[in-house]
């Protein structure tokens, strides 16, 4: 009764200091996803979901709407309660995904005390990727996957099955470009199988003969007897030499899951659960498309990681190895896989070094809590008795709330619209002042979410996928913009009249106005700011 009380003091006050630790480091000010986001989703709310993209004033561009579901949304959250409803969902979703790290932790990793600080570590790393975009939705619903293999692994319920094919259908309405990272999760599992299965190859074609033999010995042969015995024998000698090393192997697990095989037919059925969404084949053809443009060598999350500038990253990577090479603790192969995997998605695109660290977490716990366990059995249960008491509760709630208030402090004062980042007043003259149904704006790919999100038809914004050829035959936005902000057009003149720009809304320290500024006023006239109007970020060229 008494380790009973331990345990839900200890998941109530790991819960409570989880949701108040992810709301401090929940951020205010807005990313460039969320103001298009909010305008799709009432896009759809009022339209339904088309083919064509109504926001930029290029003709007939096709849009596929990846994440149609998450948008609608935000934008029921952000009518109901503007920009603070948007930052409150934030802190609920970022609370849930922490909540589902604990509780994952300590499901499969059956300590509590452990799983708390390693998920308030992830958590802390988690950072910069708590954000009102849709990827914090499916960071959940990846734990999820995790969960559910591993329990279906163990006992096959019928529950997880579900949960697992329910999951796939979520991420292809919530976000489409994640869809195929659903099915790596479960590469791991399977590779250890066939592993297994190779390993065991020899044993199998033994059994294999022994039937054979066996139907063949009719008239009960002595010799056929004989060599049926003989490869019996053989076969117990092995399992149980290899039994042994399973039971204590140097460094990495190998272990045999027989569900393995119902698994992935879960797997194959999920795969064509990517039509049950009103955005046809998308979820199959988004990632592709997306990997073959040129915007996976432009945009900063999609690089490949430069380790020597993410030191959490770093240090990640040295906890696992140094638990790894020295110390005694075990690794199963799929969990190298896993680690392998990930590690290789990482180094390619930098953003997926949230996935290396949700599922690290949960790998690293498994392996120092089997180390403590082997070497001090009674620590976890002692240092969760302590943590329970008064004093113990008192001294975690401190240490939490120092760190989330140290990170909250940095934002604290912050605003839902950074006006360094995005042209609220630049905005605000365009719709005063410029006839919108037939200017021809030129902008810059960092704010053309927010001109969206102020009504205001645009060049280019953070969809880059609706600016590239293999979305839109024969349509190279996005190239072009990236050449004309770097002024790289060896012709740049012509290149302005292809798109028949009539106003550049840019930043004043950018390479394109020292280019607009030398052509002169008989080219392009500055109109913003201008009087008493000040704006020390933003100007407006007009085009003679």
């Amino acid at each position: 009764m008494e380790n009973k009380m331990v345990k839900i003091k200890l998941n109530i006050l790991a819960i409570i200091l989880i949701i108040i630790f992810c709301c401090l480091m929940s951020p205010k000010t807005l990313q460039n996803d969320t103001y298009y986001t909010i305008k799709i989703g009432e896009y759809i709310t009022e339209n339904g979901i088309t083919t064509e993209d109504p926001f930029s004033w290029h003709e007939n561009l096709e849009y596929t709407f990846p994440h149609w579901a998450y948008d609608v949304m935000i934008y029921k959250i952000f009518d109901i309660g503007g920009m603070t409803g948007i930052y409150i969902s934030t802190m609920v979703f970022a609370s849930i995904f922490g909540i589902l790290m604990y509780l994952v932790n300590v499901k499969l990793n059956k300590n509590r005390i452990l799983s708390f600080v390693l998920t308030i570590t992830a958590i802390y790393l988690f950072r910069n990727y708590i954000a009102a975009r849709a990827q914090l939705v499916t960071f959940s619903l990846f734990l999820l996957t995790i969960y559910f293999i591993e329990k279906f692994l163990e006992n096959r319920k019928l529950r997880y099955a579900i949960g697992l094919i329910i999951i796939p259908i979520l991420i292809a309405n919530l976000h489409t470009a994640t869809f195929y990272f659903y099915f790596i999760l479960y590469l791991p599992y399977i590779a250890e199988y066939f592993i297994y299965i190779l390993l065991e190859i020899n044993t199998i074609r033994r059994n294999y003969k022994i039937k054979r033999l066996q139907k063949k010995n009719i008239d009960n042969n002595e010799e056929i007897k004989k060599k049926i015995t003989e490869l019996e024998e053989t076969n117990q000698r092995l399992k149980e030499s290899k039994q042994i090393r399973r039971d204590n192997p140097y460094k990495i697990k190998i272990e045999y899951r027989k569900n393995t095989k119902i698994l992935i037919l879960i797997m194959i059925i999920c795969l064509f659960t990517g039509l049950l969404t009103p955005i046809g084949t998308t979820p199959y053809t988004y990632l592709i498309k997306t990997m073959q443009g040129i915007s996976m060598n432009n945009i900063s999350e999609h690089l490949p990681l430069v380790l020597i500038n993410n030191v959490d990253i770093i240090c990640v990577l040295i906890f696992i190895l140094g638990l790894v090479i020295f110390t005694e603790a075990k690794i199963r192969l799929c969990d190298v896989f896993m680690l392998g995997g990930l590690l290789y998605l990482t180094f390619s695109s930098q953003r997926q070094a949230s996935m290396l660290v949700m599922a690290g977490v949960i790998i690293f716990n498994r392996m120092l809590s089997g180390l403590i366990q082997k070497y001090r059995p009674n620590l976890l249960p002692k240092l969760e008795k302590y943590t329970s008491t008064f004093v113990g509760i008192i001294t975690i709630t401190c240490i939490v709330l120092t760190i989330g208030l140290h990170f909250y402090k940095k934002v604290a004062y912050d605003q839902y619209i950074d006006e360094r980042s995005y042209p609220i007043k630049a905005s605000k003259w365009i719709k005063e002042n410029l006839d919108l149904e037939n200017i021809k704006l030129y902008n810059a790919y960092n704010f053309g979410s927010y001109l969206i999100y102020e009504n205001i038809p645009v060049f280019i914004d953070s969809r880059c996928d609706l600016y590239m050829p293999e979305f839109n035959i024969g349509v190279n936005v996005f190239y072009d913009f990236l050449k004309i902000d770097s002024i790289g057009f060896t012709d740049m003149e012509a290149k302005m009249d292809e798109y028949g720009f009539t106003h550049y809304l840019i930043k004043k320290n950018s390479k394109l106005r020292v280019y607009l500024e030398a052509k002169g006023d008989n080219y392009y006239q500055l109109v913003y700011p201008l009087g008493e109007v000040e704006d020390d970020v933003f100007c407006i060229y007009e085009r003679k």
